[in-house]
């Protein structure tokens, strides 16, 4: 457990948690819910809630930075699937708001086990359709929203993403971070980084169980990304953690994703842990390197131009390699 953190204060922050997280047992759906305190995030300059559809209703938080014509993310928080609800993310959706210039809509889907796979996804494909009809409800905003998950929230945003494809339903960018995508969780990592690094592999069993009892080679396709039909996805960013047991599945997915010719990019972290993204507050490095990732994404959205036409950017992944610098120096 010697293996190269980012920087000091991860370093301390991990051995804290190693001495305080208990060494068996299947996590408690009870205390996974209970409320918590989480450092506020910077103020925008609108951040209404609402509530999309009907039968079910579904919960959406929007963060605007500004009232100006802005292109739209979709976001899927992560937390195994069964916890969390939308103040959970609210700092990360504010700093994607700011970051990538960007409105964000951030989703209040379904949870296990009261409400196993693919209830989440259907949550977010539904949202999703509805945002690219541009409603009144979003404020002046751009066509083909961008849909972004971390952990858990990247393997629903994944598959969220491939419905609308299959749908004719264009999206502009996908974004994931340390996603959740090989539901046998078969890969390497999840043996090599089992244990201390801040996602047990124990509880990611359990987690995958409550949202998929009845994975089987039948169902695998529809509720596993790396087993999945992910063809027609525009250009995706998969980011990994070093330190992270869902590491080796987020590097599989790429190669999935570019056997099914979607220009997919990897960004690798070294020296991080899952779930980076929300340690800004613990961490410089981590703080950094979310930046990073979130400008990247920003580069991706389309844009009104100057003379009022639209722009849209598609990078290549065989140009310079999409790695976020960990040190202070990252841009």
């Amino acid at each position: 457990m010697d293996e190269a953190l980012a920087d000091p204060e991860l370093r301390d922050w991990l051995s804290t948690l190693r001495k305080q997280q208990p060494d068996t047992g299947e996590p408690d759906l009870a205390t996974l819910r209970a409320p918590r305190y989480r450092p506020g995030g910077p103020p925008l300059w609108s951040v209404p809630e609402l509530r999309i559809g009907a039968r079910p209703v579904t919960s959406a938080r929007l963060y605007r930075p500004g009232p100006e014509r802005l292109p739209l993310v979709l976001y899927a928080h992560g937390s195994g699937f069964v916890f969390v609800d939308l103040d959970s993310p609210d700092r990360v959706c504010r700093r994607l708001a700011l970051t990538a210039n960007a409105a964000v809509l951030s989703v209040d889907y379904r949870l296990a086990p009261e409400h196993p796979a693919p209830a989440a996804v259907d949550d977010l494909f539904n949202v999703a359709r509805w945002s690219a009809r541009l409603p009144d409800q979003v404020g002046p905003v751009m066509p083909n929203p961008a849909l972004a998950g971390d952990s858990a929230g990247g393997a629903i945003a994944v598959l969220a993403a491939a419905r609308l494809a299959r749908a004719s339903i264009s999206s502009s960018a996908v974004l994931l971070i340390c996603p959740n995508t090989d539901l046998t969780l078969s890969q390497p990592s999840v043996s090599s980084k089992a244990s201390g690094w801040g996602l047990e592999a124990q509880a990611l069993g359990w987690f995958v169980q409550q949202w998929a009892p009845d994975l089987s080679p039948d169902t695998l396709p529809r509720h596993s990304p790396l087993h999945a039909d992910l063809r027609g996805l525009p250009t995706t960013l998969v980011a990994t953690a070093e330190h992270d047991p869902l590491h080796d599945e987020g590097v599989a997915l790429v190669d999935h994703l570019r056997a099914m010719e979607v220009d997919a990019c990897h960004l690798p972290h070294p020296g991080l842990v899952h779930g980076f993204l929300t340690l800004d507050t613990v961490s410089p490095a981590a703080k950094n390197a979310g930046d990073v990732l979130l400008r990247r994404l920003g580069r991706l959205l389309p844009r009104v131009e100057k003379d009022g036409s639209l722009r849209k950017v598609h990078p290549s992944p065989k140009a310079t390699p999409l790695v976020a610098p960990i040190g202070p120096q990252g841009q």
